[in-house]
């Protein structure tokens, strides 16, 4: 029989996104469908103050069978000073690390919203399957379906598409009730995954029909 703990891990997905308004729909997007396939969706939003973040980030990362690392918005931050945002490759570092280190087996996954950019700009990724989504919901179903395609259930992308959609519905309630000024807060992303995963189970269940073979 599985423990707790170890049944906690095979359900948990961390999440590596940036944090900013041009990527709140595929924020939602991610929440709903990795709900959909039956997994927690961990996010840094939940490293509180007061740790040090980094070793705070790794734990969160062990603690996850699955990974998603989006490098969709690796890109020079023109706000004085400009900057390169290297927050979701270093955290995809991480994740590797603890794949080839952790007792624990850990899984995880680029996803990138242009073809052939990520191998460009990380040339350590050739060789790597790479999810391109095209920045927009429907083809992140449809790659969460690619990425996932042995893990124990199987959502159809409609069924993403009904969690999401309904997430998005529940979205400024969610947000009037935590106080949030913006979608990326710990208690609201707490309550979207809650959310999320209250819709998830009112899909039928669909199991995985096992690796495919050619």
């Amino acid at each position: 029989m599985a423990t707790r703990t170890g049944r906690k891990h095979r359900e948990a997905a961390f999440l590596n996104i940036p944090y900013d308004r041009d990527f709140e729909e595929l924020y939602l997007a991610y929440i709903a469908g990795i709900a959909a396939f039956g997994l927690t969706p961990r996010a840094t939003l939940e490293v509180p103050g007061g740790t040090r973040r980094l070793d705070r980030i790794f734990d969160v990362i062990r603690t996850c069978q699955y990974s998603f690392h989006d490098l969709s918005r690796v890109e020079v931050d023109p706000s004085p000073p400009p900057t390169p945002r290297f927050n979701m490759p270093f955290e995809l570092g991480l994740a590797v690390a603890c794949e080839r280190t952790g007792r624990r087996r850990h899984t995880w996954f680029v996803f990138e919203s242009v073809d052939r950019r990520a191998e460009k700009s990380l040339s350590d990724l050739k060789g790597t399957d790479i999810y391109v989504h095209e920045g927009s919901p429907a083809g992140l179903f449809r790659e969460l379906g690619n990425a996932l395609v042995n893990a124990e259930r199987s959502p159809e992308i409609a069924d993403m598409e009904f969690v999401y959609s309904h997430l998005r519905i529940a979205l400024p309630n969610l947000r009037k009730q935590t106080g949030a000024k913006g979608v990326f807060e710990a208690r609201l992303f707490r309550d979207l995954v809650v959310t999320a995963q209250g819709l998830a189970a009112r899909l039928p269940v669909k199991a995985a029909a096992g690796p495919r073979t050619r």
